[in-house]
């Protein structure tokens, strides 16, 4: 079984703080296996990261966190960043043209861009696997409703800490029974729902931090395109 971050985020991302190196010496601290990094419609971080991750004893997988019109998808094994803003089932589409696997990350948080807010909940069962556990969520209410549904509708299961400073990476992993160590048998191992999660909720005051530190990061560089 591997141990496998799917959830977190760099500098490159706007509410994101680290650096790519600090990244992966968190994730080799804490013994992880395996690291995606999944900026916000970015992707030359998470690219870095997976050529990089064997110098620190992990596995990489290119990925990213990708804002459709619904809200957010992760799509993990790709290496071209997909457009934001394409409906739901097109930003699917385009993550499984290039052979990846599209993830649902907190779907019943509409106040963090959960899709549910503009997609039927069934509409979930088209993706290949939806994310149960999210580290960053204040009450447990709606990673319980994700993994009910996931559950019910026997859809392979993830977790993950979307994690904004490197501290926080690794607070909730996805184990996965994987059959070599490697990105693609870790992905096709989570297609087949060969998966198990676990995990910790980030303080509250260190999600407070990390989304007060987004939104400065995001008024900054608003401010900076202005004087461009």
């Amino acid at each position: 079984m591997l141990s496998v971050e799917l959830h977190a985020h760099s500098s490159l991302s706007y509410d994101g703080r680290d650096s790519v190196e600090l990244i992966l010496e968190q994730a080799e601290a804490v013994g992880l296996d395996a690291i995606a990094i999944t900026d916000h419609d970015e992707i030359d971080a998470s690219l870095e990261a997976a050529e990089r991750a064997p110098e620190y004893g992990l596995v990489g997988v290119p990925a990213i966190e990708i804002s459709s019109a619904a809200g957010h998808v992760l799509g993990l094994g790709i290496e071209e960043a997909v457009p934001p803003g394409l409906s739901y089932e097109t930003t699917l589409e385009r993550i499984r043209e290039q052979g990846g696997l599209a993830v649902i990350p907190h779907p019943f948080q509409q106040s963090r861009h959960g899709v549910t807010a503009r997609i039927a909940s069934a509409e979930l069962t088209k993706a290949d696997a939806i994310e149960v556990y999210n580290s960053r969520l204040l009450t447990g209410r709606a990673n319980r409703q994700a993994r009910r549904f996931a559950r019910d509708h026997g859809m392979p299961m993830t977790a993950g800490s979307d994690a904004h400073i490197s501290e926080m990476v690794g607070q909730a992993v996805t184990r996965v029974d994987a059959d070599e160590r490697s990105a693609a048998a870790i992905l096709e191992a989570i297609r087949e729902g060969k998966t198990s999660v676990e995990g910790k909720r980030t303080p509250w005051h260190i999600s407070f931090r990390q989304f007060g530190g987004g939104v400065t990061r995001r008024i900054r560089n608003a401010a900076l395109g202005l004087l461009r």
